[in-house]
């Protein structure tokens, strides 16, 4: 079995560098590895190494979701390469929803017995412009705008020298919190027609959590073909905030002003310009009244099991 590790050194505000110099101590077998520098690096990458058509070939994502969501974005229909994923970064929600190696022994033990693979599903979001792939959650509104705010502002790596990167983002949370102004969303599945007033965010779920470990969607599953939709509405500032605490639990969904639904589709416009994230990266504004579909693609790419 070949394998390729593609490591992102930034991840996990620096921390994945130093990581990954103590983990490679503990592999006993040959590999590959390449080291991001930009945006899009791990896409570029998986896509060129798995064109050699070795057959089961381990890519392994050394960072956090950002990294894990390029190098699964250029593996899509690859036939020959199976994922792995080193978790690196700071949120690491990917490991709470699928598969992910620890240590480097449990790695060592699936090269080894060369061990089966799952097929996962991927979410997409098609609109008029540019299609956005999602593998853990998409979102539109309060958590797109703070996520984006977070990466764009100029102290947060002036922050991370001194480990205080989380700052950047608790102080984002409370600007939102205090000036958003929320938004109306229409919905609509094969079966049925919705209309929320004041939501503060619609989240799409592949897997249960996002945020760093905040369970948005219990019943979500990456493999059954299906995606579940969360609408957060009609709260005040005030109880989001409850709202919030009881996410990391799964127990948001007992607030009336919590809805879920379930559907293969589905289909959200909004009435004003709204932030939209994929995986907690930026993907473009919603179009007011112009509709964003929101579809999953089965079994579109291999996962260790």
């Amino acid at each position: 079995m070949k394998v390729t590790f593609i490591i992102n050194p930034l991840a996990g505000n620096g921390k994945a560098e130093r990581k990954w110099q103590t983990f490679k101590e503990g592999l006993d077998f040959p590999y590959e590895f390449f080291l991001t520098r930009a945006a899009k690096d791990a896409t570029a990458i998986a896509t060129d190494v798995s064109k050699d058509k070795e057959k089961n070939h381990l890519i392994i994502a050394f960072g956090g979701d950002g990294t894990v969501h390029e190098v699964i974005e250029g593996l899509l229909d690859s036939d020959f390469s199976i994922v792995g994923v080193v978790g690196a970064g700071s949120g690491n929600d990917f490991g709470r929803g699928y598969v992910a190696f620890k240590t480097p022994v449990e790695i060592n033990e699936y090269v080894k017995s060369q061990k089966n693979h799952q097929m996962m599903d991927i979410g997409i979001i098609k609109n008029e412009h540019q299609p956005f792939y999602f593998v853990n959650n998409s979102g539109l509104g309060f958590d797109a705008f703070v996520a984006f705010k977070v990466n764009q502002s100029p102290f947060k790596k002036w922050l991370n020298q001194f480990g205080l990167g989380k700052l950047t983002y608790t102080y984002f949370v409370i600007y939102t919190l205090l000036t958003f102004k929320r938004f109306n969303l229409s919905i609509s599945t094969k079966s049925d027609q919705l209309a929320f007033e004041n939501v503060w965010f619609a989240t799409v779920s592949n897997q249960p959590y996002f945020g760093g470990g905040m369970k948005i969607s219990p019943p979500s599953n990456p493999s059954d073909g299906l995606l579940e939709l969360t609408v957060v509405h009609d709260l005040s500032r005030l109880k989001l905030l409850v709202v919030f605490a009881t996410v990391f639990f799964g127990k948001h969904t007992n607030f009336k002003e919590v809805h879920q639904m379930q559907a293969a589709s589905f289909k959200l416009s909004t009435d004003t310009s709204v932030y939209r994230h994929t995986d907690g990266e930026f993907a473009g504004l919603t179009e007011p009244f112009i509709v964003d579909e929101f579809n999953v693609q089965q079994g579109k790419w291999r996962l260790v099991k």
